[in-house]
């Protein structure tokens, strides 16, 4: 901070290894207001607390009354010059805010040959002095006659006043400098008039002295000054500097003073046990520009000011890369904890602890132990009639498509290696494959003899056991065709995903090991399967009319049904997770589920009321009376009839008249089983 005749030398420049936050030009002719705005300006760094005055006293004590005014009183360290000193002017009645304060005063000394001139120095002695009246009247408090300066002074000056005897008399501080400046113009004046007179007296030479050439004499001069002390000047015309250093104080007794606590000689001598700061506190108190940034911050560099700074935090996936710089980590690492480095991302894969995954393995075992138990069952009644009416070799198929559907849950949770991998992509379709083919196939050969009765008593073609089997093993090989293709042109392996969960949050970023199925590979993996689940459908919906004693048409037309619901909620949730922090979670879970439900609605209505007659109601497994193909035929001709009847009839005669063609049979609320699998058609 300077006064009105100082130098601005702008904020934050490094002077000497001190740092200046800001500098503050005090105003010639200062308005209202004008110090409590310094004092704010001040404010805008308040961790720099040091302020270096250079003002007069009077700029001084205005300063210090502000920044009571503004409750900043032990706040700032102020540090003035010499026009501060060890003045008591400036810090009347604001001491609580200069308490603290470190001044300087040149290092000066008493001399004692000026005391006794100037202790001389009369009305009669020093008329050549034409203020010395003016002083006399001052120092003394009277009025001079012809001389008076001070008008309505009741005492009149005698002239006998002695200085220093009826009055105060301490010698001014800079006398000595006074003095030794007047003897250092004599030095180089009489060096130049031995350099360049030969004689006594003023030569040409030197009648029109040029001040550089003076200057450079003056700067050459060594003498020993009044106090003793060596005068001399460095290169830039400075004098040696010798200070006296001052701390404003306020002692326990609320009495203040300044305490002299070092002095500067060439070196700086300070005594740190004589430094006593606000209430008492002996503690160095700090002052910067900027505080350091902590760990994983960088410093963002005020403009104009190198030595004061922002801290700024280094935010996301970035480090400190230097105390100025924050760079960002590599795709698959996140910053430390301390943000001063990097480290690599945690890799995850679903874990058979994990609750996505507890649920699914125990649906699927559950499923795996009731096919498994089905498989033998229809196994060790291999020649019961509702095996053989259910059609073996197409049941034993369906099965291990179910079996499969529920196995794939495990290698769909195991962690992700090549042998893996390779199973998912087998096995991931193949199961649906098995299922819906052996379905598909049943359904036609249904939806086809039926047909066929309408039209002709002639069988159609392929509806033999082994046709059945060939039909579905060749629906099957598509599946196998397809995941052959996929193998060569994309062998399986693995990778980490560091996409999936690469959250806001480094903390909770995680790697996730994945094979390398894309959502896109999923839906071709899976899409044959569908599609031979939706034609399936569209079969079981065509022969939903078909009387259940004859085939199987209607349960597995509610499997179907049940089928596509499952798989028309698997879509949204599946792909709708897709940005979801959990999507590996949730998709794995809901894949697996979805298939073991499949398959679950399969087993349940196709063969568990199979079961349960051979294992609780033996006795309904018996032969049954076999009929023909034309029987059948004619059931097919018969239903087409009633359906015809039933759009022109109201209810109930469409049932008399149809029934005077047909032969009474024995109503009975067991279901027989009808097999026409065994037929020469």
């Amino acid at each position: 901070m300077e006064g009105s005749g100082g130098k601005d030398e702008g904020s934050g420049r490094p002077v000497g290894g001190v740092c200046i936050a800001q500098s503050v030009k005090v105003p010639r002719e200062p308005r209202p207001g004008e110090f409590d705005k310094t004092i704010q300006r001040l404010m805008e760094t308040p961790n720099a607390r040091a302020v270096i005055m250079f003002a007069n006293e009077d700029d001084i004590r205005r300063i210090l009354d502000a920044a009571k005014r503004n409750n900043q009183s032990g706040h700032f360290l102020w540090v003035g010059s010499d026009s501060w000193g060890s003045k008591i002017s400036p810090v009347v009645g604001q001491e609580k805010a200069a308490e603290g304060a470190i001044t300087i005063l040149p290092k000066r000394a008493s001399v004692d040959a000026f005391d006794r001139y100037f202790r001389s120095r009369s009305l009669s002695n020093n008329r050549r002095n034409v203020w010395f009246a003016e002083f006399w009247e001052e120092n003394f408090g009277c009025k001079l006659g012809m001389h008076g300066k001070k008008p309505g002074s009741p005492k009149k000056c005698t002239g006998l006043e002695k200085v220093g005897r009826d009055s105060t008399y301490e010698q001014e501080g800079k006398v000595q400098f006074v003095m030794d400046a007047v003897y250092a113009v004599a030095h180089a004046l009489h060096r130049m008039h031995r350099d360049r007179c030969s004689g006594p007296g003023l030569c040409a030479a030197m009648a029109n002295i040029d001040g550089k050439e003076l200057l450079s004499f003056i700067r050459a001069v060594n003498f020993n000054g009044s106090a003793g002390t060596p005068v001399t000047f460095n290169e830039n015309g400075d004098a040696p500097g010798r200070y006296d250093i001052f701390q404003y104080q306020i002692n326990n007794q609320s009495t203040t003073e300044y305490k002299v606590i070092g002095q500067w000689t060439n070196q700086l001598h300070l005594n740190m046990e004589a430094l006593q700061w606000a209430s008492g506190d002996w503690s160095l108190p700090g002052s910067v520009c900027s505080l350091p940034c902590r760990t994983g911050e960088r410093k963002k560099v005020v403009k104009g000011a190198p030595c004061c700074w922002h801290c700024e935090r280094c935010e996301g996936y970035h480090f400190q890369a230097s105390q100025f710089t924050c760079e960002l980590c590599s795709y698959e690492q996140r910053p430390d904890h301390n943000r001063t480095g990097c480290q690599p991302i945690p890799i995850i894969k679903l874990e058979w602890s994990s609750p996505w995954a507890v649920v699914p393995v125990f649906i699927s075992v559950l499923g795996i132990v009731a096919t498994t138990f089905v498989i033998l069952t229809f196994v060790r009644h291999n020649d019961t009639p509702i095996v053989r009416a259910a059609g073996r070799e197409m049941s034993y198929v369906l099965l291990t498509g179910i079996f499969l559907c529920y196995v794939i849950t495990f290698p769909m949770i195991a962690a992700p290696d090549v042998v893996v991998c390779s199973f998912r992509r087998v096995f991931l379709g193949l199961g649906m494959c098995f299922s819906n083919a052996a379905l598909l196939t049943k359904t036609n050969r249904i939806h086809r003899i039926f047909e066929q009765g309408k039209k002709a008593v002639t069988a159609p073609r392929f509806i033999s056991p082994t046709s059945q089997l060939f039909i579905t093993f060749f629906l099957i090989s598509l599946q196998l065709l397809g995941v052959l293709i996929w193998f060569a042109v994309d062998p399986p392996h693995t990778f980490v995903d560091f996409g999936e969960q690469r959250t806001q949050d480094p903390e909770r970023a995680r790697g996730v090991l994945k094979c390398d199925i894309s959502d896109l590979s999923l839906i071709c993996s899976l899409g044959y399967s569908i599609l031979l689940m939706v034609t399936c459908t569209v079969y079981a919906i065509k022969t939903r009319g078909v009387p259940e004693t004859f085939n199987e048409a209607k349960p597995i037309g509610f499997t179907m049904y049940t089928t596509c619901i499952i798989w028309l909620a698997f879509i949204p949730i599946f792909f709708g997770t897709a940005q979801s922090a959990e999507r590996m979670y949730i998709q794995t879970a809901t894949l697996t589920v979805s298939l073991s439900l499949s398959a679950s609605v399969s087993l349940g209505m196709l063969y568990m009321p199979k079961v349960y007659t051979i294992l609780l109601h033996p006795e309904l497994n018996v032969p049954k009376r076999k009929r023909s193909f034309k029987a059948i035929v004619t059931v097919a001709t018969m239903t087409s009839k009633l359906s015809q009847l039933a759009a022109e009839r109201p209810n109930g005669e469409v049932k008399t008249e149809l029934c005077e063609g047909v032969e009474p049979t024995v109503s009975s609320t067991k279901t027989t089983y009808v097999s026409y699998t065994n037929h020469a058609i």
